[in-house]
């Protein structure tokens, strides 16, 4: 049994999508559901059962023999959240008390990390998750400060020789994008957004850069398709021996101005962006620049390929935005 937490939100419904597609048929999906199109489609898929999030360890209690592992992706994923009791309770006490419960049970546990555990970059990108390197990182908001508290403490358990799930893994998620994000409102991808934009016939819009190495719309990201990253998720299912935190990225830093390239590529349109202020309350947290260090998994003998940005936005415009179904 593979219980999958955060099943009706981004990441989650895409691991749901990628390992049916495998052949897995005891998934049981957690999340806060409703009668919208996100639980519609998840009620598509070969599920054993559905669990509510609050109720999910009297489940696991219930059903210790029976589970394999938890792939926790539910989490509060806003980097604008500014509620940190809701960011305590959903994304460090909900986690650590999984991660317990794992330990306990001797069960293995993935869980989503992210990327804004960097902060500004300054200590660099390297995915080493030592104590040390990791107390050298300072997250620039509440959300990225909440997984950065959960990787700290796993990693102190597992330096100090205390008990640990049969397989542990924190994945450092860079800026993701892909289908199944319809949901997420102001935390849709760039690509998202500005699909939509073109398709009402609005300006393309990018924030204006403050610093003087970057020019507008030069900020730079790593862009990586959701498609690629379930696939990192299946593949660590299948090698249970391998542990630690991982960056989940393309390796490559890309462009904002390549990202409205490759949507006009991929709509067969030429688009010019227009360059707007950025909020003030966004000035101070904003990363200009980020690259995932991909040697841990690749050493860890993950073989996953990633979509370049140009086949990644391609295969979502055509496959999923533009599409009568779009959902995975």
């Amino acid at each position: 049994m593979i219980v999958v937490t955060g099943a009706a939100g981004f990441i989650g419904s895409c691991v749901l999508a990628e390992l049916e597609a495998r052949g897995y048929d005891d998934l049981v999906v957690v999340d806060f559901f409703s009668e919208d199109d996100r639980w519609k489609n998840i009620a598509k898929r070969r599920i054993e059962a559905v669990v509510h999030p609050f109720k999910l360890l009297a489940f696991l209690d219930k059903n210790v023999e029976k589970v394999d592992a938890i792939i926790h992706m539910g989490a509060i994923s806003a980097t604008t959240e500014l509620d940190i009791d809701r960011l305590i309770q959903q994304n460090v006490t909900y986690t650590n008390d999984l991660w317990d419960w794992c330990t306990a049970h001797n069960k293995r546990i993935i869980y989503a990390s992210s990327a804004a555990t960097y902060g500004d970059g300054a200590a660099g990108f390297e995915d080493d998750w030592s104590s040390a390197a990791l107390a050298k990182l300072q997250p620039l908001n509440a959300y990225g400060w909440s997984k950065h508290v959960v990787d700290r403490r796993f990693v102190h358990h597992v330096e100090s020789g205390r008990p640990t799930p049969a397989q542990w893994v924190g994945l450092k998620f860079f800026n993701v994008f892909g289908p199944n994000e319809y949901h997420k409102d102001d935390m849709r991808s760039v690509i998202e957004k500005l699909y939509r934009s073109v398709q009402a016939g609005e300006p393309i819009r990018l924030f204006k850069s403050y610093k003087d190495e970057f020019p507008d719309g030069g900020q730079q990201r790593d862009f990586v398709y959701v498609k690629d990253c379930v696939k990192v998720i299946a593949w660590l299912l299948e090698n249970d021996q391998v542990n630690g935190l991982y960056n989940v990225g393309t390796g490559q830093s890309r462009s904002f101005i390549d990202l409205v390239t490759s949507l006009g590529t991929a709509l067969d349109e030429t688009l010019t962006p227009e360059f707007i202020e950025m909020p003030d309350g966004l000035k101070e947290r904003y990363q200009y620049y980020t690259k995932a260090d991909m040697a841990q998994l690749r050493a860890a003998g993950c073989d996953v390929s990633f979509m370049s940005l140009e086949e990644a936005v391609d295969d979502y415009v055509r496959q999923h935005l533009a599409a009568p179904d779009q959902y995975l």
